[in-house]
């Protein structure tokens, strides 16, 4: 019994050191400037839409959710004529987002990295969004 204890918790310690390694190796030595005409489109049509999100950033009626994506936060910071088209733009960039994770993953040639690559960027997206904007915390929503 006890050897088979200690077996187990070898084994356990040892699948967590390897996903750890292999989490840090994917930050290593993914490439997430990688560009393909694939990924150019679609930051192409993330720029233009962002002056379009921008304002809605700031009012807090959207939020950087922590899988990478954006989400309404609050609709009533928004007019409600303008409440149908926040979907829309949000629902626009969620699949440009989910777009560019996976291309930038498989630019790499491992599309395996998907949701490490995702991660990475959901942390940098929270890292550069302006005072003022909403990101998801702990549960919650927190204001940077």
């Amino acid at each position: 019994m006890f050897r088979e204890n200690n077996m187990q918790k070898i084994i356990f310690s040892l699948l967590l050191l390897l996903s750890l390694f292999n989490s840090s190796w994917v930050n290593a030595a993914a490439d997430l400037d990688v560009n393909t005409p694939a990924i150019s489109a679609i930051k192409s049509s993330m720029q233009n839409r962002h002056a379009q999100l921008a304002g809605h950033y700031a009012s807090g009626a959207i939020g950087l959710t922590k899988d990478g994506l954006i989400a309404v936060r609050d609709a009533t910071a928004l007019p409600l004529k303008d409440r149908q088209g926040i979907n829309a733009l949000v629902a626009a960039e969620n699949s440009d987002r989910n777009a560019l994770y996976k291309e930038v993953a498989a630019g790499n040639g491992h599309p395996e990295w998907q949701g490490e690559v995702r991660n990475i960027f959901a942390g940098r997206w929270i890292d550069k969004a302006q005072s003022g904007w909403y990101f998801q915390q702990d549960g919650g929503w927190a204001k940077k």
